[in-house]
């Protein structure tokens, strides 16, 4: 039981968390495709009032569900516009889904002031909270799924309390056309509601985890290079935004191969670990650790590129304090790696202009006998 509430509590935490940056690119691209989405089933909308007035409908709720559908296409191409600006907006994803949730809502409730049981007898309007909260799970984010969810569930719950509030006898609540309204049928709908915004969050945190494990190295739990294409972009928007300084340092151990060769790979895992545990605990604000294969890693500094070689050979000495243990009874082996600098923007202005650069002074480095940090070329 212990654990089922600590892997419940987990879950939540993590459905609530700000999503990290591979999340939220994936989930900007999500909101236009939602956008796109939205547009095209409005546009369907606009066949309901025909289909009800063809049917046999009241004039007086043609009228009502043409109105609605015309205000949700006019949003709807408002959204899209919107959305096409990747990024721009942080809050559109919250407020398009708020409109989506009580863009419903309004015309349940103007359906109810023509009739009241139509405001809450409508399955096919209803129907309308159910996409508002199956959409979010196309932005990767699960505050918006939850936060559409309990949305829907709050103003229906309204709703409900209003109509029957409103209603002065029983037989205002009973309908030829929407049958009977009951507190135990709607009671179910906010089950449902409630249901499906669980299920929408739950498919949330699957792809959020699928993500993760695809932006992050298995052995080290470090980002990875995926990470690393999704983060640099927006590191450097940040960084012209701030008129800061950002540098890139290319690290590769130091004759690594010698501890996969001499005590097998095991042992390098291990020395891996070793390597990133110290790193990790000289770790500064503002500095990202990344893998990119094998002994080689990424070390992100938003600091100008003379103070980021003093930071990046600080932590090259106290790397060089610190010893492997490749085994237990085996002596302490001596760890090193050598490095090459490139700042941004005025060495490159994308990631793989400073890759190149960076890589130039890092062999530079390993021909001058490694255990070295160069930021010049030579």
């Amino acid at each position: 039981m212990h654990m089922t509430g600590g892997r419940i509590r987990e879950v939540v935490a993590s459905l609530l968390a700000r999503p990290d940056e591979i999340m939220l690119e994936i989930g900007a691209g999500g909101e236009l495709l939602v956008a796109r989405l939205r547009a095209a089933l409005a546009a369907m909308l606009l066949l309901l009032p025909l289909a009800n007035a063809l049917g046999g409908g009241g004039i007086n709720e043609t009228i009502i569900g043409l109105g609605g559908a015309l205000v949700v296409n006019v949003f709807a191409q408002v959204w899209l516009s919107l959305a096409r600006r990747r990024r721009l907006y942080r809050w559109l994803p919250f407020a398009s889904s708020a409109f989506d949730v009580t863009a419903t809502t309004l015309v349940l409730v103007a359906l109810a002031a023509n009739h009241l049981p139509a405001g809450l007898n409508s399955l096919i309007v209803w129907c309308g909270y159910i996409l508002a909260i199956l959409l979010t799970a196309l932005r990767s984010d699960g505050r918006i799924a939850l936060f559409a969810g309990t949305l829907a569930i709050g103003q229906y719950g309204l709703l409900v309390l209003a109509v029957f509030a409103l209603a002065s006898s029983p037989e205002q609540l009973l309908s030829s056309d929407y049958g009977s309204v009951t507190l135990g049928s709607q009671a179910q709908r906010l089950v449902l509601l409630m249901m499906f915004t669980l299920i929408t969050a739950m498919v949330v945190y699957r792809m959020q985890r699928l993500v993760e494990l695809s932006g992050t190295d298995g052995l080290t739990r470090l980002p990875n290079r995926t990470w690393l294409l999704h983060r640099v972009p927006r590191l450097f928007d940040s960084v012209r935004h701030d008129g800061d300084s950002l540098t890139l340092a290319l690290i590769d151990l130091d004759h690594f191969k010698r501890i996969n060769d001499a005590h097998g790979h095991h042992a390098g895992d291990r020395a891996l670990r070793h390597v990133v545990a110290v790193l990790r605990e000289l770790a500064e604000p503002g500095e990202w650790l990344v893998r990119i294969g094998g002994e080689e890693f990424v070390l992100l500094l938003r600091k100008p590129i003379g103070t980021a070689w003093e930071r990046v050979d600080a932590i090259r000495r106290a790397l060089g304090e610190r010893p492997f243990q490749p085994e237990r009874g085996a002596d302490a082996m001596p760890l090193s790696f050598s490095a090459g600098l490139a700042g941004f923007p005025h060495e490159g202005s994308d990631l793989s202009r400073l890759l190149r650069r960076a890589d130039g002074r890092l062999q530079q480095a390993k021909l001058q006998g490694r255990n070295k940090v160069v930021a010049r070329d030579g």
